[in-house]
């Protein structure tokens, strides 16, 4: 099986993907509501001849190539969804839908989806096996990959591998990051509330304040980390949201706390979780409050394969050879392609996208975030690469 040159295919199909993206762009739609978004997917995979399926999660797309020779199945995996955020680029693509914007370059992960389809697809005479395309909705933390293993996505046929990137901002151009073992971090969001007793705030000796509980709890917290993670491994707990009182004079009945934990191993998660009801409860009850502790949204560790990570490594050898390759990166943000990693081995990679010169490195998730389009044909070339050595 001859090997193709996919940079020279995804720089020749550039205007293609920069147009989609700039197309989806213009066009951010939430998750679960990716319904144009979609039906753009799902109309050039079909005009290329593929088996797709709709409506799969709600509005996530699945398509099937299927090689001229014998081989396994890998499934790759793109999301759709945008972020209600509103944009401040002034691009002329800029987000056309008041309060929606794409800040985490899924409309670029999306239309290097397409692109990837077209390359295999134009080399499927000398293609193995059989590609799974998987256009996810909802994966800014509504559970789409969960919903489309639910609804059988990893069957019909299973994939023996997975495969899924991220266009990355925190990293420049001619960076990439694939690395084996954890690359992002499990997460859970919990919400506290601190049930104390109101009174007047001239008149604490008669209350139990639950706003100087929360301090307390905000302060001690931060121990369960730095006193209970070995220092090898890594742990986040971040109190990001906090609600109490009503006016100036007057001790609220309660306090409303939510935030996040982040971890890569599970008995690092184990030790979190436990340690931070310990200290929640036991610092509230001290300052005379009673705490209700909810868990909820548990994304999984996302797990790179290291055999699999070794053949995205030598894709990237092949089509971006000049590229700086960090193979020990990892992030503590969250991903619920883990979900699908966990049924299927694979390899999470990143693709650096940022360009200081050109002030396109505003961070993920910010209202000016955008990114060096020059990226998309390299981290097309990398995905299709991959999928050759993996099927291979």
């Amino acid at each position: 099986m001859t090997n193709p040159d996919f940079l020279s295919a995804a720089q020749d199909l550039f205007p293609y993907t920069r147009d989609l993206r700039r197309d989806f762009h213009m066009h951010p739609e939430l998750g679960f509501r990716e319904v144009r978004t979609a039906g753009i997917v799902a109309r050039e995979l079909r005009a290329l001849g593929l088996e797709v399926s709709t409506g799969v999660a709600e509005t996530g797309v699945v398509a099937l190539l299927e090689g001229a020779h014998p081989g396994p199945t890998v499934l790759v995996r793109f999301d759709m969804d945008a972020l209600p955020v509103t944009e401040e680029t002034g691009a002329p693509y800029a987000s056309q839908t008041e309060g929606l914007m794409h800040a985490c370059g899924h409309d670029g992960h999306t239309a290097i989806g397409l692109t990837v389809a077209r390359m295999l697809h134009a080399r499927r005479a000398d293609l193995r096996g059989t590609v799974k395309f998987v256009f996810q909705p909802a994966e800014e933390g509504l559970g789409g990959a969960a919903r489309m293993v639910a609804e059988g996505v990893l069957e019909n046929p299973r994939p023996r591998h997975t495969l899924a990137l991220h266009l990355w901002n925190s990293a420049p151009l001619g960076w990439l990051g694939v690395a084996p073992g954890p690359v992002m971090a499990a997460a859970e969001f919990f919400r506290l509330r601190l049930r104390g007793r109101g009174g007047h705030g001239a008149i604490p000796d008669a209350a139990a304040d639950p706003i100087v509980a929360a301090a307390q709890v905000v302060s001690a917290l931060q121990s369960v980390v730095s006193r209970n993670v070995p220092p090898r491994e890594t742990a986040v707990v971040s109190v990001t949201h906090i609600r109490a009182g009503e006016t100036f004079n007057v001790i609220p009945p309660d306090a409303l706390l939510e935030g996040t934990i982040r971890t890569f191993q599970p008995e690092v998660r184990e030790t979190v979780l436990r340690r931070f009801r310990e200290v929640v409860e036991g610092v509230s009850a001290a300052m005379g409050c009673r705490a209700e502790i909810e868990f909820m949204d548990y994304t999984p560790a996302v797990v790179n394969d290291p055999a699999v990570t070794a053949l995205v490594r030598q894709a990237a050898a092949k089509v971006l050879p000049e590229s700086h390759v960090e193979s020990e990166y990892a992030t503590m943000g969250s991903e619920d392609m883990a979900f699908m990693m966990q049924e299927v081995p694979g390899c999470y990679f990143f693709v650096g996208s940022a360009n200081p010169e050109k002030g396109l490195d505003a961070p993920h998730h910010h209202p000016r975030f955008d990114f060096d389009e020059r990226v998309l044909p390299r981290a097309a070339a990398l995905m299709a690469q991959a999928v050759w050595e993996v099927v291979g």
